[in-house]
């Protein structure tokens, strides 16, 4: 009886072996799976991995074993952010150069995804591809422009812009509509136990179960609403960082500053950008707890963010997927400084900070110390706007793990790279439309330590602020504000503007972006 237990014990522990090889073996010949993850008005600075104070171990993990970029880029704000990520274009050729709400406007400006456009999950449906969202979508409001009608077979998240974390009836403004969504369908939470973050996370788990163990590909967008404002966050969350801000917005950028550089993020020879101007010294700030408790929750909101990526990852492990699945983490602008140099607040007498009855922001002085060291917030072109820490995860592709690429890149890079690792065919038609060619260029020769062609140009508008990337110089405007020209190899922070040096230079780049807004369709202001 023994020896036959013992046999049985051999031959199952040989056909478990044999599963576990057949299964990475079936693996190995699957596309890879893609996670591709976006955080929403967080600073250049706000994530460990790139210097910040806010405990981020999950996304430091994927630094560790993944690939840093420093020298990427999005759009400046949310919605044509998104878009431009979405479609491997620029917002404005896929009709959103603005934001959602156009008021009527049209063509580059009309405030939804046009028809002569693709999503990625789209695309990457024709290459078999299981596709889910779970986060915020922003690229159109009303149907049929909703995540299900652009490639997504699954969606939880809210369709429009900013919503109150605990209860989306309330907000700054309460007759604005706020839609959420599950699929095709409105969807309105319960008032009590929900959180924005966490449901983004627990839609997101629950995706990956759905299509985790089939045999198909999958492409998961999580797009998260946090850190954007109102300040929401979990009680037990904003506890760990009270009294941690107490010393202020300019020692914060110093400390952080220092921290970057020592992890190579900057270059030393880069100097930390002054405080705003429009920016509060801290010594004269009245009200410094408030201040001290603003500040936070928005690094809770960070906080369980990342909480809720390591939920993800903890998923994508148990999965026995992590070695066939390419995490992309990103984030949609700079940090916000909406509000003025203080922030809003929208709280009636008594009400603490960070509940469901609060409604507020953290301000212009603490969004200069979320974009160390750069200068400008979110809506601008400066690299306090357009900068983002990007991190690439793939154990089996990267070749170089826990290293920096100084590699210049930009969201349409995107669309590029998943067409180039999914084996997807981009179109030049689909579904009866005429569609417009990519604008990226590939990222997987980065991944695997090697040098790629680069942009010869890269370019920006957004409400006035203007900008264009050629090697080494950029050149860029605030809203109304002359053309400033920097060596972003010597200065890129932007203090030492060499317009008036290099007329030629200038000259020439202005006549590249002006091509570039007239192919596009920039409105010039």
């Amino acid at each position: 009886m023994i020896i036959l237990e013992h046999r049985f014990l051999r031959c199952s522990v040989v056909l478990l072996l044999f599963l576990s090889l057949l299964s990475c073996a079936r693996d190995q010949t699957k596309s890879p799976n893609i996670v591709l993850i976006m955080a929403d008005d967080m600073g250049y600075s706000d994530l460990g991995c790139f210097g910040s104070e806010i405990r981020t171990p999950n996304i430091d993990r994927l630094a560790e074993t993944g690939l840093r970029f420093t020298q990427f880029y999005n759009a400046a704000r949310c919605c044509p952010t998104r878009a431009s990520l979405l479609t491997g274009l620029y917002p404005h050729q896929a009709g959103m150069g603005d934001m959602v709400n156009s008021q009527g406007r049209t063509g580059a400006y009309q405030g939804f995804l046009n028809k002569n456009c693709l999503t990625l999950a789209e695309v990457l449906r024709t290459a078999g591809y299981r596709t889910a969202m779970s986060g915020k979508w922003h690229v159109g409001e009303k149907k049929p422009h909703w995540p299900v009608n652009r490639g997504f077979e699954k969606y939880f998240g809210l369709i429009s812009g900013a919503a109150n974390y605990f209860d989306i009836s309330k907000g700054k403004n309460d007759t604005a509509v706020r839609r959420m969504a599950i699929d095709d369908q409105e969807y309105t939470p319960p008032k009590e136990g929900f959180y924005m973050t966490t449901a983004i996370t627990d839609n997101a788990v629950d995706f990956l179960d759905d299509f985790g163990l089939g045999e198909d590909p999958f492409f998961l967008y999580v797009a998260y609403t946090a850190p954007h404002w109102p300040l929401h966050a979990l009680p037990n969350d904003i506890e760990q960082y009270l009294g941690q801000y107490t010393t202020g917005w300019e020692e914060l950028r110093r400390s952080r500053y220092e921290r970057m550089v020592d992890l190579g993020i900057i270059d030393p020879s880069w100097k930390l950008s002054p405080l705003d101007p429009e920016a509060v010294p801290w010594d004269s700030v009245e009200d410094k707890d408030l201040m001290d408790r603003k500040m936070a929750v928005y690094a809770a909101q960070i906080y369980r963010l990342d909480a809720g990526v390591g939920k993800i990852m903890a998923r994508i492990r148990d999965l026995s997927l992590e070695e066939n699945t390419l995490v992309l983490f990103l984030a949609d602008n700079g940090a916000c400084h909406e509000g003025g140099s203080l922030g809003f607040d929208n709280r009636n007498n008594g009400v603490p900070v960070g509940g469901v009855d609060s409604y507020m922001s953290y301000g212009r002085s603490w969004s200069n110390a979320g974009n160390t060291p750069f200068r400008m917030h979110k809506h601008w072109t400066h690299e306090g706007g357009i900068a983002t820490p990007l991190i690439a995860y793939w154990p089996p592709m990267i070749k170089n793990p826990g290293s920096l690429s100084d590699e210049i890149g930009h969201i349409v890079d995107v669309m590029a790279t998943l067409v180039d690792i999914s084996g997807a065919d981009y179109p030049t038609h689909y579904q009866g439309q005429p569609i417009q060619p990519m604008e990226g260029k590939s990222l997987l020769p980065v991944l695997q330590g090697h040098q790629r062609e680069p942009h010869e140009f890269l370019f920006w508008e957004h409400e006035g602020s203007e900008a264009v990337r050629h090697g080494k110089w950029k050149l860029v405007s605030a809203s109304g504000g002359s053309w400033e020209l920097y060596d972003m190899e010597t200065d890129r922070t932007e203090l030492n503007d060499l317009a008036d040096q290099h007329p030629e230079i200038k000259s020439r780049l202005v006549e590249a972006w002006e091509e570039w807004a007239d192919k596009v369709g920039v409105l010039r202001r």
